[in-house]
């Protein structure tokens, strides 16, 4: 388990947490343009997990680079 393989992980999971911690925005204020936070918080999340899930998926290739140079000894 590399530190990529971890950092990938974490990146991943802080969407899932931040939408599963339901009371942490199950307000209605502040309102933005007239819509609640409850709603534009979620929608705010669509963006920001697009990002964590980039970010994972460098990581991992960034990873998965790394060992198959060290397998290849290496060479490219």
């Amino acid at each position: 388990m590399t530190p990529e393989r971890v950092l990938a992980g974490l990146a991943l999971l802080v969407p899932i947490v931040a939408m599963l911690w339901v009371s942490s925005y199950d307000k209605t204020d502040p309102a933005v343009s007239g819509v609640p936070f409850f709603y534009w918080y979620q929608l705010l999340w669509v963006p920001v997990s697009a990002v964590f899930t980039v970010a994972a998926y460098l990581l991992i290739n960034r990873d998965e680079k790394a060992r198959k140079a060290a397998r290849s000894g290496g060479v490219r």
